[in-house]
C-alpha cells in the first residue's frame, strides 16, 4: 500500500501522523484517501479546482513531480511525499 509522508505544517488534520498508508493508484487518489480518513487534509494540497496549491511540491520515491502531475500512477511500495513551502520574514 502506498505511503503518504505528511509534512509537519499539515499534520493538524492527520492528528499528528507523519506517515499514512493510503489505498490509491495515483498520487491524487492517495491524497484523497487520506482526506477520506482525515477531513480537511486535501484542501491543504489542492485548490478548489483540483490543482496543486502553488506552495506545495509533490514527490514520488524522491522524484519531484510537475505541478500538473498529481495523477501520476503509484504502486503498492511507493512513497508519496508532500513538501510544504513555508514563507516567513
Amino acid at each position: 500500500m502506498p505511503r503518504v509522508k505528511i509534512p509537519p505544517p499539515y499534520r493538524g488534520p492527520t492528528q499528528g501522523k507523519a506517515v499514512i498508508e493510503a489505498v490509491g493508484e495515483s498520487v491524487r487518489a492517495c491524497i484523497e484517501a487520506v482526506e477520506a480518513e482525515y477531513p480537511g487534509f486535501a484542501e491543504l494540497i489542492f485548490d478548489p479546482s483540483g490543482r496543486v496549491q502553488p506552495f506545495v511540491t509533490l514527490f514520488v520515491n524522491g522524484e519531484e513531480l510537475g505541478r500538473s502531475e498529481a495523477d501520476t500512477s503509484v504502486g503498492a511500495d511507493d512513497e508519496v511525499e508532500i513538501l510544504a513551502a513555508i514563507a516567513g520574514g
